[in-house]
């Protein structure tokens, strides 16, 4: 890679419906050189050999076969969440792609939920909620 050349990642998208948050995207700007799947798929010939990983934000851009294919200089895919199910690790792993995900991103947050739940339940704060409205 040539001095002051980042590292190119492939992403479904920046904001709207399915892309990577704008602020995250904002970040990884720092790092990485984002391409967006409609910049991949217009200019494929081009594009494919850049790219070495691909972002997976909300189980998108959905990785098969055909894209694996595409990507002749692919190393890794990063998942940006906990689990991996939606990958078919076998058939990334035959490509010689490693694949990473964020096993630790939400423990913190899923237990303050499970606590919080636990001690509403346990104190009736939704029932008590509701009876104070009433009023």
């Amino acid at each position: 890679m040539a001095e002051g050349v980042l590292p190119a990642v492939l992403i479904l998208d920046i904001g709207g419906t399915h892309g990577v948050l704008e602020d995250l995207a904002a970040v990884l700007k720092k790092h990485f050189q984002l391409i967006t799947m409609r910049e991949f798929l217009a200019n494929k010939e081009e594009i494919s050999k850049k790219i070495q990983s691909v972002f997976v934000f909300e189980r998108r851009p959905t990785i098969d076969r055909e894209l694996l294919e595409s990507l002749p200089n692919l190393k890794v895919i990063g998942n940006s969440g906990v689990g991996v199910d939606h990958l078919d690790l076998k058939m990334i792993s035959s490509f010689g792609v490693k694949v990473t995900n964020t096993p630790h991103a939400v423990a913190d947050p899923t237990a303050d939920i499970g606590m919080a739940l636990m001690l509403a339940s346990a104190r009736r704060l939704v029932e008590g909620n509701a009876l104070n409205f009433l009023g």
